[in-house]
């Protein structure tokens, strides 16, 4: 059945919907349920391009190396790029040396000296860590009740990217402020005054950054901060532009969604009722039930890529170069011709598998990390806090391109 809320037209594959819909962005299921029905493929007018959200459709094309993420010079495009952006040049600064807007071989060096910190066997090690630092913020539980946000999901992430790359741990409500500020440009509908503040973020923040890249180039540490400024690609070193802008990135893609996801598995967990421990009995099931939280309700359900040729991505669906394509990574991890039950939360489905982390070479970088504080965190919770319950139902924020709540207050 088609919710009210959006009108399609099936001759056109138009789609008219409001991303700023209530009915919408509390619940976008039911019209990716829809639109599964009718076509995984369409125009999203209040976009201004095609959108994708077939499972096998989406993980294809975050693959073609036909697409990409840095868009063709001169190229207007519906982010703005190509137009006017004299009052953008810190944030644009930023954004053309960060890895996840540059393409080969640009993207290949600054990934390969980045990635040396992120792969699963350093991630691993940050496990007990990790553990100690959610009972801890457990243990500062006021009684009673909670907002599990302020209180657990979003320190914790924060903190152990801040421990890994040398900042201030103190620094954390700061950087927060300066990471929302500049996320908000790839939110719908943005204003000039959301321009500014992203703009004096990413100044604020590249300033504070330049004056610890210094600090470390005279003494270096074990950080991830000192690692980059060492590290060596065939004889080539990070900038301090690559430096600045690979360490925004981590702070920011080190947190944003990891706080995002964290508060809707403890929602998608406490909708099941009955005692959240069975989950994690074992982790082998605890991993199993983080990969259905991320399939169940993924923190990010837009990702957009450039065509840089000319090509067909579905029948009569004609891209020139420069086009833009949003690729819905939520909508492909409901997708019923891949997932039995798509609505059901089940972690032992034999058909576990998401896009939530995207696919390719902008796979997401910090994905072994997000993983672990997951599976630790969540345990951690559960464990300590058995008796967790909803104090009311929380609500999503009107960020549809990235999927979290306003809140989360619990009882315990």
């Amino acid at each position: 059945m088609m919710p009210d809320y959006l009108v399609f037209d099936p001759s056109t594959r138009h789609l008219r919907l409001d991303p700023h819909e209530p009915a919408f962005f509390q619940n976008p299921y039911d019209a990716y349920a829809f639109m599964h029905g009718a076509s995984s493929a369409f125009f999203w007018e209040e976009f201004g391009f095609w959108c994708v959200g077939g499972f096998d459709d989406v993980n294809r094309l975050l693959r073609d190396r036909r697409f990409g993420r840095q868009n063709p010079a001169g190229i207007p495009d519906s982010r703005g790029i190509g137009q006017d952006r004299a009052h953008l040049s810190a944030f644009d600064g930023v954004e053309a040396n960060s890895m996840l807007e540059l393409e080969p071989p640009v993207h290949t060096r600054l990934r390969t000296l980045v990635n040396r910190a992120f792969v699963s066997r350093q991630v691993e090690r940050l496990r007990p860590r990790v553990e100690a630092l959610a009972n801890e913020l457990i243990d500062r539980f006021k009684p009673d009740q909670v907002d599990l946000l302020p209180a657990f999901a979003s320190p914790l992430p924060i903190t152990i990217i801040a421990e890994m790359l040398g900042v201030p741990v103190e620094m954390g409500p700061q950087l927060l402020d300066w990471s929302h500020r500049m996320v908000a440009m790839y939110m719908h509908g943005r204003t000039r005054e959301t321009e500014e503040t992203a703009d004096r973020a990413a100044r604020d923040f590249s300033d504070f950054l330049r004056g610890y890249v210094a600090e470390r180039r005279k003494n270096p540490g074990d950080d991830l901060l000192s690692l980059l400024i060492a590290a060596q690609e065939d004889g080539q070193k990070l900038s301090e532009d690559e430096l600045v802008s690979s360490a925004i990135l981590l702070l920011n893609a080190g947190h944003e969604a990891t706080v995002h996801q964290t508060g809707n598995a403890v929602r998608s967990i406490l909708a099941q009722g009955g005692d959240p421990r069975r989950f994690f009995p074992s982790p082998e099931a605890t991993a199993a039930t983080v990969e259905e939280c991320l399939r169940f309700d993924a923190p990010l359900h837009m990702f957009t890529r450039y065509a840089y040729e000319e090509i067909e991505v579905g029948p009569g669906i004609a891209l020139r170069p420069g086009e833009t394509i949003g690729l819905l990574l939520g909508m492909a991890n409901h997708d019923p011709a891949v997932f039995a039950e798509p609505l059901a939360f089940r972690p032992d489905r034999a058909d576990q598998k998401n896009v939530s982390f995207g696919a390719g070479i902008h796979f997401c970088i910090g994905a072994p990390l997000a993983r672990l504080e997951l599976q630790v965190s969540l345990k951690t919770l559960f464990e300590r806090l058995p008796r967790l319950r909803l104090a009311e139902q929380p609500r999503f924020r009107d960020t549809y391109h990235f999927h979290g709540l306003e809140t989360l207050a619990v009882h315990f």
